[in-house]
């Protein structure tokens, strides 16, 4: 734990260096204005010096958990804790259940502080969050709501497999949590995202036809086009699509349809998306994360970070913008992604080592980059 704190506090060095720096990476020299380039920075900068006292804050209490032994004796605590409810201590479940609900009261008095600096300081000063602090109570009441609904069930089908696993323990755990990941994933933008966001089909008009023309060509099964009300709570900007099979399902931001220029930079965006579909990337991810699990079960742990073998599937974004370049997107994708790193004030100066560790996406210079690059080569 120590050792992956100096590893992760060493990268965050590097890139807080890199966020000092001065001046636009040169492939970004007129591509980005100096004024966006100075909101940026000082925004990174603002998330990075919190980040750092965040990080120190959360090592301090985690190490003092694990010196004085608190996880033990909080075990011993919980099940003392269920005969006062009529409960019997011995059930294992029970015991578990009690528990994990005190881990997460503590997490959640924990982080709380935090949370609301970042929300109602950082992102306010730099014009990012939108939501009340009623909004801010609402949510965090439906996130303990769905906690207490959805895991004593998962929790205890856990224990139960555990406890009658047997030599093949690692193979039913795996099994479980693969189920699992497909109910979730069947389910949570359906149940779960409406609670806590309103989705409505995107209007009828160009933007629409375009978007559905692109799905088409592509042979993308598009069912259902959503705007989601991201405005309520940020002025960040984002689209994803999810769905199985012949049901899949694309969500624009809001905030992304009011801040590109144009119905061509959104489409390059979702262009950039479905090359993530039509090449594999979502089911390259997903199959990761399964042998990853099935690691962890088996007692792999020291494997569960690495970003090796997450590469070694080819999961990667390059391909996805070159996927959007090939269908005659290339100048309205550079222009999605410099309007959304600029809207949302993202990192321009990034530490390699850092970004290759951190990130899910190259960033924007490298991507730029790699547009450029083919078309030299055209």
């Amino acid at each position: 734990m120590i050792l992956m704190y100096l590893f992760e506090t060493y990268l965050d060095l590097r890139q807080h260096a890199a966020l000092k720096l001065p001046t636009l990476p040169k492939t970004l020299e007129g591509v980005i204005s100096q004024e966006k380039f100075e909101k940026s920075r000082a925004y990174s900068l603002d998330k990075s010096h919190f980040h750092f006292v965040h990080e120190f804050v959360t090592i301090l209490i985690d190490s003092a958990i694990l010196f004085f032994g608190i996880l033990p004796w909080f075990w011993k605590k919980s099940g003392t804790f269920l005969p006062l409810l009529g409960l019997n201590e011995e059930n294992e479940i029970l015991h578990t259940l009690s528990f994990l609900a005190g881990v997460m009261i503590w997490s959640q008095i924990t982080d709380l502080p935090f949370s609301l600096y970042s929300t109602f300081v950082i992102e306010a000063r730099h014009g990012f969050n939108k939501q009340t602090i009623w909004l801010f109570f609402r949510d965090l009441i439906k996130g303990i709501c769905l906690a207490i609904v959805l895991g004593p069930p998962i929790v205890s089908a856990i224990i139960v497999i555990v406890q009658n696993g047997g030599p093949y323990l690692a193979i039913y755990l795996w099994a479980f949590m693969f189920v699992l990941s497909l109910v979730m994933m069947t389910i949570y933008p359906v149940l779960i995202a409406p609670l806590f966001n309103k989705f409505t089909p995107l209007p009828e008009g160009e933007l629409r036809l375009k978007i559905e023309k692109l799905a088409s060509s592509l042979k993308f099964p598009l069912k259902k086009l959503f705007v989601v009300d991201g405005s309520t709570r940020s002025s960040h900007s984002n689209a994803y699509m999810y769905g199985f099979f012949k049901n899949k399902r694309i969500v624009l931001y809001d905030t992304l349809i009011q801040q590109c220029k144009n119905d061509e930079e959104i489409v390059a965006v979702i262009a950039h998306e479905l090359g993530h579909w039509k090449l594999n990337h979502t089911m390259y991810s997903f199959i990761a994360v399964q042998i990853l699990t099935f690691l962890q079960f088996g007692g792999y742990t020291l494997v569960r970070n690495s970003t090796d073998l997450f590469r070694s599937f080819g999961f990667d974004t390059q391909p996805a913008d070159a996927f959007a370049k090939k269908l005659g997107y290339g100048s309205a994708l550079r222009a999605g992604l410099v309007k959304l790193q600029e809207e949302n004030l993202s990192a321009m100066n990034t530490d390699p080592w850092y970004s290759a560790y951190h990130y899910s996406h190259p960033p924007l210079v490298e991507r730029l980059a790699a547009i450029d690059a083919a078309d030299k080569k055209e």
